[in-house]
């Protein structure tokens, strides 16, 4: 089997995974009112100010996607080979490499997303995957994994039940990870222009878009009484604000 033939396999699978998860999400989001109704507790005004005006977006060109990748596969064959060892993708490195990535999206979503700030916890995950992934260095797979997972496992165990989800000690806990994550990178690879450039982009990147839902498209935002998003909530409504509605 060539190379060729091997990553069509994969991208069969991948398509698989990628539509299940679109049409799930969609589903999900179908319970968000569109045109001014309540459901699910959320209720909309305009179809324009509908939360799930995003979650369609996102969810829709995923779909498209997924549709696109499968067809691709189909047609060059690659379906046929889905089901051997090299079509599933059996590599030790490559399990290895999957595995930790798993590992770090289940503490990101499960763990982080719903109790923690959103750019703290979208900072940490960026940090952590450009620096343990780029270049494929295992003993970085393991690090960004750890950094990632230990503040997860802590939100997870000392605030479970939602009626917990506002504390802010989980915040900080994640704050000490992605600044030990980012001193570290910077101390031992700061040779690497990638890695001097990951502080700019994990900053910038989680609190532009996170701005831009809240203030721009009106849409809500994971945990809006995380420690950093409720101090930029709040001096935008009491100091900026007010600047331009005199």
């Amino acid at each position: 089997m060539d190379d060729t033939t091997t990553l069509r396999a994969r991208d069969f699978w991948s398509a698989l995974v990628l539509l299940a998860l679109s049409l799930f999400f969609l589903w999900r989001t179908s319970f968000i009112p569109l045109f001014g109704a309540n459901r699910a507790g959320v209720s909309g005004a305009d179809w324009y100010n509908s939360a799930a005006i995003v979650p369609f977006g996102i969810f829709g060109a995923l779909l498209v996607l997924s549709l696109v990748l499968l067809t691709i596969s189909i047609r060059s064959g690659g379906a046929r080979y889905a089901l051997t060892a090299a079509g599933i993708g059996w590599n030790g490195a490559e399990a290895w490499r999957f595995g930790t990535l798993a590992l770090i999206l289940f503490f990101y979503i499960a763990g982080l997303v719903p109790r923690v700030d959103f750019i703290l916890s979208s900072g940490l995950l960026i940090t952590a995957l450009i620096f343990g992934y780029h270049g494929g260095h295992p003993r970085r797979m393991i690090l960004a994994t750890g950094a990632v997972g230990l503040p997860g496992l802590y939100a997870m165990a000392m605030h479970l039940p939602q009626s917990e989800w506002k504390a802010h000690d989980d915040d900080i806990v994640t704050l000490a990870a992605w600044l030990l994550l980012t001193l570290w990178a910077l101390a031992f690879h700061h040779t690497d222009r990638v890695v001097r450039v990951i502080p700019w982009i994990a900053v910038l990147a989680p609190l532009i878009l996170v701005c831009a839902m809240a203030f721009g498209f009106r849409q809500n935002v994971p945990n809006r009484g995380g420690l950093i998003f409720s101090q930029i909530e709040y001096h935008y409504y009491v100091t900026l604000r007010p600047l331009w509605r005199r």
